[in-house]
């Protein structure tokens, strides 16, 4: 197996035996990236210098000693770009590491690459970037999934070992279903979102892409915790998100929602995440029928609140302290109109007015304070399910990566690419996405993905029995053919 097709734990044991340099791992992931990144365009930047000189002092004994880790250009790294993918935030460069960051170097790892994304993470495909379009390593014609997409693709495309995204409706689960790797969302307050680049404040959660459930705990044990500087982040104990794996899954009762089993999904998408739920009877778990019944109202809900909080999140990119800056204004409020006109791309205005619209008088009670009370409604589903059963299995997505351009007139079509991830961030609940099989389209193998979700801040227990259904299958071995 070539070394960068290395998972983190393997890499890991290779460094401390001394049978490969942090230098020569970092060498060989930049002569990867050469190779690849041309046709799938995961990176918008990389610094190899600096990640060098980190290389060469690096301390293999951390739990993540060594390891080159990937980051969402949303994600704040001192001295390096951080765009969300605009051209409001184009030549920006962070002064300040965010708090996942921060943790991350503590635990050895090196942060290296700002890898592409839907603008400001505002997506579902990674074609909203303003600085190009990233593509699926399973097939180029087709897109990541979004608005995570780069970080899921350069981790498809053994471009990193793993990489760190954000999850707003599903903006970590969905591309990792479309790229074939593991994405985990932990559940709101588990991660500090202090220095993450704000979409909705109240559904974004930090979270890891990797090659395997291990890898997914073994970053996980690294970025969370309570931190001061973000007052959303919760003082909940942080166990060894390892230690539960290899447990049989004796006992263990997954809820199978019928909400999730429509007419509409892809049947190639459905056949394999039903063989999934059966292959998972084989090892002795209990499947139960639940409902989550206001499922259908969690797309409207989502583009509510997620509008709202980002009509006053981005309200800040004003040109005024950092950022681009429009030419030719005559007056303060001709500067802030020309300064967003121009920096901001079709889609962020579209859900700046959306959410300016829903939070403007006369219509708050009637769209705002209706979608909270529903809000309130899904999370209750949730509540109410987890009394029956430890984690619910179902579809990531409805279907597989579909070609590029295919939805870029059609957004309502575009933001039912989430329908099966949205209600999780907005009940708070954790979730999870790994490889279960694949479509044939057009000649080629595309991933899909099956989603577990479970209670909060019980990760642990998700990532057991995600671990037991990856290990008595193969699909995580399966490599994109670029």
């Amino acid at each position: 197996m070539e070394l960068t097709a290395l998972s983190v734990a393997d890499l890991q044991q290779k460094l401390r035996n001394k049978e490969v340099s942090p230098v020569e791992v970092l060498q060989g992931l930049e002569s990867r990236i050469a190779q690849v990144d041309p046709a799938i365009r995961g990176y918008l930047s990389r610094d190899f210098e600096a990640a060098l000189k980190l290389a060469e002092t690096a301390d293999v004994s951390l739990p993540l000693g060594g390891v080159p880790i990937a980051i969402k250009d949303v994600i704040n790294v001192n001295g390096e770009p951080c765009t969300a993918a605009s051209k409001i935030l184009q030549g920006y460069r962070s002064n300040y590491d965010a708090t996942v960051i921060r943790k991350l170097r503590a635990a050895g790892a090196i942060p290296f690459g700002r890898c592409n994304l839907d603008e400001f993470a505002m997506g579902s495909s990674t074609e909203n970037s303003a600085f190009g379009h990233t593509r699926n390593p399973w097939d180029t014609s087709r897109i990541p999934g979004g608005s995570s997409g780069g970080s899921a693709a350069v981790v498809a495309a053994n471009e990193a070992f793993a990489a760190l995204g954000s999850d707003t409706g599903g903006s970590i689960r969905q591309p990792a279903a479309l790229c074939g790797c593991v994405g985990l969302k932990p559940t709101y307050g588990r991660v500090s979102r202090f220095g993450l680049i704000a979409f909705a404040s109240s559904l974004d959660q930090i979270g890891p892409f990797t090659k395997t459930v291990r890898d997914a705990g073994l970053l996980l044990n690294a970025i969370s915790g309570r931190d001061p500087q973000d007052s959303t982040s919760l003082a909940e104990p942080v166990p060894d998100y390892t230690a539960q794996l290899g447990r049989d899954l004796k006992g263990v009762k997954l809820g199978m929602p019928r909400e999730y089993f429509i007419d509409g999904i892809d049947p190639q998408v459905d056949a394999a995440v039903r063989a999934a739920v059966r292959h998972y009877e084989s090892l002795g778990a209990e499947i139960v029928e639940i409902s989550l019944p206001n499922t259908e109202h969690a797309v409207g809900v989502y583009y509510i609140i997620a509008t709202a909080e980002a009509s006053a999140n981005l309200a800040r990119f004003d040109g005024v302290r950092y950022g681009h800056r429009a030419e030719g204004a005559t007056g303060l409020l001709d500067h802030y109109g020309r300064t967003r006109a121009e920096g901001f791309g079709p889609e962020v205005k579209r859900r700046i007015i959306l959410g300016t619209y829903v939070l403007s008088s006369g219509y708050y009670d009637a769209f705002y304070l209706r979608a909270q009370k529903v809000r309130t409604l899904i999370r209750r589903d949730f509540t109410a399910a987890f009394e029956k059963v430890d984690a619910i299995i179902g579809p990531t997505s409805p279907e597989v990566a579909f070609k590029a351009g295919d939805r870029s007139d059609d957004p309502l079509k575009m933001y039912l690419a989430d329908i099966f991830t949205i209600a999780a961030n907005l009940a708070g609940i954790c979730g999870l996405s790994l490889p279960c099989g694949f479509a044939s389209l057009d000649g080629k193998r595309l991933p899909i993905g099956l989603q577990l979700l479970g209670k909060p801040f019980e990760e642990a227990n998700l990532l057991r029995i995600a671990h037991a259904y990856e290990q008595s299958t193969e699909w995580h071995r399966e490599q994109s053919p670029i």
